[in-house]
C-alpha cells in the first residue's frame, strides 16, 4: 500500500485565541450524551465556500486522540465534522462513535481515563496507528496526567515519544497539539496552576520538534475559556463547551485539508456514519 501524507511547510504554527473560545477537560467519563447536546446551530452548519472542497481529492484520514474529552461522548468531533466538508475528511480510530444528535463520521481514538504518560510508556499508539493509518492526528492528552499530579516535563517526554510513534508508522504525519483544556473540578485545588504550567511550556516543545515533513501546529484550546459556563462540573464540556472546543480545531484542520498530499495516495477506507 502506498503511503500518503500531507506537507505542512511551517514549523509550529500556534493558532490565535481570538479564533474561537474554548471547552473542557476530562479526567473521567461524563454523564451520557443526550441527542440534544449536539443539536444544530447555524455556526455548526458546513461551509460550501470552504476552498478546501475539492471534489477529486482523496479523503484525509483524521485520527482524534485524546481521553474522555475525545471519546466520552466527544460531541465536538460531530459538530468539527458537519463543518467539514464530508468527501474530503476520513475520521479513523479503533472506538465507535457514540450518540450525538446527528448522524456523523464518528470513529476515533478517545480512551477515558487515559494518561499521555501511560499511552506513551505502554505502548498503545502504534497499534492504533497500524490500524487506521492516518495522515492527521488531532491529540489532546496530558489532563489525566495534570490531575495525576505527572510534571509538564514528564507529559512533554510522553509527548515526544508519541510524536516519534506517530512519526514511525508515517514519516508525513500531520500532528495537531491541543493545549490541555482548563480544569477547576472539587478535589483538584492544583489542576488550574499545572495546567497553566503544561500550556506554556507546549508551544516552544512544538516548534523544537516540528519539521517541514512532519510539522506540529499547537492549537489553543485553553484561552478563554469558562469552566463556570462551558461545563457540567468544572471539567467535562456543555453544549457550549462543544461548540468551542469545535471551532479551535476547524483553522487547524482546515489548514491541513488545504495542503496537498504528498506522495499521492492510497484508498480511504470509511466506515459508516453513526446517528
Amino acid at each position: 500500500m502506498q503511503r500518503r501524507g500531507l506537507a505542512l511547510g511551517a514549523v509550529a504554527m500556534l493558532l490565535p485565541a481570538s479564533l474561537a473560545a474554548l471547552g473542557p477537560a476530562h479526567p473521567q467519563d461524563p454523564p451520557a450524551a443526550t441527542a440534544a447536546h449536539a443539536a444544530a446551530d447555524p455556526a455548526d452548519a458546513p461551509n460550501p465556500a470552504d476552498p478546501v472542497d475539492a471534489p477529486d481529492a482523496a479523503p484525509v484520514r483524521i485520527m482524534p486522540l485524546g481521553d474522555s474529552i475525545t471519546g466520552s461522548p466527544g460531541c465536538w468531533r460531530a459538530l468539527l465534522w458537519r463543518r467539514l466538508p464530508a468527501r474530503r475528511v476520513d475520521f479513523v480510530g479503533t472506538r465507535p462513535a457514540r450518540p450525538c444528535g446527528f448522524a456523523h463520521d464518528g470513529r476515533h481514538e478517545g480512551h477515558s481515563g487515559y494518561l499521555a504518560t501511560d499511552v506513551a510508556a505502554r505502548g498503545l499508539l502504534p497499534g492504533w496507528l497500524s490500524a487506521t493509518d492516518p495522515d492527521v492526528v488531532m491529540m489532546h492528552l496530558g489532563t489525566n496526567d495534570v490531575w495525576r499530579h505527572r510534571s509538564a516535563a514528564a507529559i512533554l517526554a510522553a509527548f515526544t515519544t508519541l510524536v516519534g510513534q506517530m512519526r514511525a508508522a508515517n514519516p508525513r504525519m500531520t500532528i495537531l497539539v491541543a493545549q490541555v483544556l482548563p480544569m477547576d473540578p472539587a478535589g483538584c485545588a492544583g489542576c488550574a496552576r499545572r495546567v497553566a504550567a503544561l500550556n506554556a511550556a507546549v508551544p516552544g516543545w512544538a516548534a523544537a520538534l516540528s519539521t517541514p515533513r512532519s510539522p506540529i501546529a499547537v492549537v489553543d484550546q485553553w484561552t478563554g475559556f469558562d469552566t463556570a459556563a462551558d461545563t457540567s462540573d468544572g471539567v467535562h464540556p456543555n453544549r457550549a463547551g462543544d461548540r468551542k472546543i469545535a471551532a479551535r480545531w476547524y483553522p487547524a484542520l482546515l489548514a491541513a485539508l488545504s495542503r496537498p498530499p504528498s506522495p499521492p495516495g492510497r484508498t480511504s477506507r470509511p466506515g459508516p456514519p453513526s446517528d
